[in-house]
């Protein structure tokens, strides 16, 4: 029964080029982002200072399946500290009801917990979960398929904040000639920017001289100017993040990220349904988009030392 349950959620893998097409190319992303307008752009600042510690809540749950403690890492795999966001719930119904083939609960209580109903109400997995005896460990390996679903759509977010780095990147080679893999490397030059516009603005003798005195005798930037510059563009970050996935979705698409991203997520949930024992839905883009932070803190740690 846990065999033929595992073989119909792999048979799913078949339906994930169509999925991508619809939701992941311009028009279907576009459609999705719709719903970042409001409170996600409210949700993405927090999500953003929030992320390294749910980094390192996956670390931590990788960190003890390797030592044995199963119970431990898929606890750790079902936390998730993350604000939900609109756009999340979106991805995850349309994973729960179009590419799983799942019923979604009607009329559906809130989103996380329509989207445990939908597992422990499908009917292809209704048997191998009461097979578990225990009403409870039938719930938590619902909640653990549950989390697989939402560790995906946190994918997302990752891939945002690495899409917006990229970005990021590009801005600070093109206007200030230096390496801006982040808001806090970026903020001295925009910091500078300003404070010499000020300067020139305000001196006594004019703008011309004034662009000339100040080309010769740099303004030095007050910590008032450098602190409101780092925390506008933190905020600004967390919007464009938002709504990165709008230009990172079809280029993910087109390389085959998410269609590959979604047959992992699969493969883990029937491994979950045939043993119990699944290793979980492994997230590498976290890793990565907190390679870009220390990336971030590094490079401008460098530029405070040389002054």
């Amino acid at each position: 029964m846990r065999a033929q349950a595992a073989q119909q959620i792999r048979a799913r893998a078949a339906l994930v080029d169509g999925f991508v097409a619809r939701h992941f190319r311009l028009r279907g992303t576009l459609h999705l982002h719709g719903a970042a307008l409001g409170g996600d752009i409210l949700r993405a600042p927090v999500n953003l200072v929030l992320a390294p510690v749910h980094a390192l809540i996956r670390l931590l749950a990788l960190v003890a399946a390797v030592l044995g403690a199963r119970r431990v890492a898929a606890w750790l795999r079902g936390r998730s500290i993350l604000l939900p966001t609109r756009v999340g719930a979106r991805v995850e119904r349309a994973v729960v009801t179009e590419l799983l083939g799942l019923p979604w609960p009607q009329p559906a209580p809130d989103h996380d917990a329509a989207v445990l109903q939908a597992i422990l109400s499908a009917p292809q997995l209704r048997p191998v979960l009461r097979q578990q005896g225990d009403p409870a460990e039938a719930t938590a390996q619902g909640r653990r398929l549950a989390g697989m679903v939402s560790g995906y759509s946190g994918t997302r977010t990752a891939v945002a904040e690495i899409a917006t780095a990229l970005v990021l990147l590009l801005v600070g080679a093109l206007v200030f000639r230096a390496l801006t893999p982040g808001m806090i490397s970026m903020a001295p030059n925009l910091a500078g920017v300003v404070a010499h516009g000020a300067a020139v603005a305000d001196f006594p003798l004019g703008q011309t001289l004034g662009g000339v005195w100040y080309g010769l005798f740099p303004v030095g930037v007050s910590p008032w100017l450098m602190a409101g510059v780092v925390v506008a563009l933190v905020m600004l970050g967390a919007v464009m993040a938002a709504f990165a996935g709008i230009l990172a979705d079809p280029v993910q698409a087109r390389l085959g990220l998410h269609q590959r991203r979604l047959e992992r997520l699969i493969a883990a949930m029937a491994a979950e349904v045939e043993d119990g024992q699944g290793k979980g839905f492994a997230a590498h883009e976290h890793a990565l988009a907190r390679v870009m932070d220390v990336w971030d803190a590094v490079v401008s740690l460098l530029r405070a030392l040389r002054g």
